[in-house]
């Protein structure tokens, strides 16, 4: 029931918000989300500092989602490569989330926005939808963001993330 509750707050959120879809070029939205690793990370971490990339999934041990996770711990040597902090977000509570990172050995952490309102205000979740889009933004350390990769493939993600860190110009370690 408390899970139903977190959905609808979200939706509601989502359909005051979805007229003003997240777009390259603008700056990214706050948030404070709690990670797999039991750390709070937020948008200010990073300020000045460090890109970042949110990696949305609709939802943890789903055969999508699994093999996503999966290309991302397996792509991990590529990214760690370059000067970014890497995160797969869902509307999963932390602890499923961090159950789901365990089960997979993930070398990434995972982040849950169990109300919804980060999906919202990324615009990774519409009116009437229950999951967000499977969806991957790439932030520079100004806080801009650089790409929105709508078109998300789970089994190569992982290589993909690595890509496009390095076509951005994201700095090498």
């Amino acid at each position: 029931m408390k899970q139903l509750a977190r959905l609808a707050f979200a939706l509601l959120i989502c359909m005051a918000t979805s007229a003003h879809a997240l777009e390259v070029g603008q700056k990214a939205p706050d948030f404070a989300l709690q990670g797999s690793d039991g750390k709070t990370y937020r948008l200010a971490d990073f300020a000045g500092k460090q890109g970042f990339v949110l990696a949305w999934f609709p939802k943890a041990f789903t055969p999508g989602c699994t093999a996503e996770l999966g290309s991302l711990r397996d792509g991990a040597d590529a990214i760690a490569a370059y000067d970014a902090s890497v995160f797969m977000v869902s509307l999963d509570p932390p602890d499923k989330n961090a159950d789901f990172a365990k089960s997979q050995d993930a070398r990434h952490v995972l982040l849950s926005d169990a109300d919804g309102s980060v999906a919202a205000a990324y615009g990774v979740v519409s009116s009437g939808d229950l999951f967000p889009d499977r969806w991957t933004f790439y932030v520079d350390k100004d806080g801009v963001v650089r790409e929105i990769d709508r078109s998300v493939s789970t089994g190569s993600a992982g290589a993909d993330i690595a890509r496009k860190l390095g076509e951005l110009g994201f700095p090498k370690k």
